[in-house]
């Protein structure tokens, strides 16, 4: 689940900056499955520590928020996608 994960974080970044539980709460909701905490913080951590997002402290809370490298990585992530999985959408359609 790790690199769905990272793409569907990039994705959510991408249209406004969240907190973790926001995140997982907004996946929750599309996929009917929140991942846990021991999942999505190391996560996070890796998206930050390649430079493709990064975390802003507001009060208590640590928001998270796409970098431009992230926007690069979310096209270019969305292109492999489409190339890899797109036969397969057709093919049962």
């Amino acid at each position: 689940m790790r690199g769905l994960l990272s793409f569907l974080i990039l994705h959510l970044l991408s249209k406004r900056m969240m907190y973790g539980d926001e995140i997982a709460d907004e996946i929750a909701r599309r996929k009917a499955e929140k991942p846990n905490p021991g999942t999505l913080y190391p996560t996070l951590k890796q998206l930050e520590s390649r430079g493709l997002i990064e975390s802003v402290k507001k009060g208590s809370a640590k928001y998270y928020k796409l970098t431009a490298d992230g926007r690069e990585g979310l096209r270019s992530a969305k292109e492999f996608f489409i190339q890899a999985y797109a036969d397969i959408v057709l093919e049962s359609k």
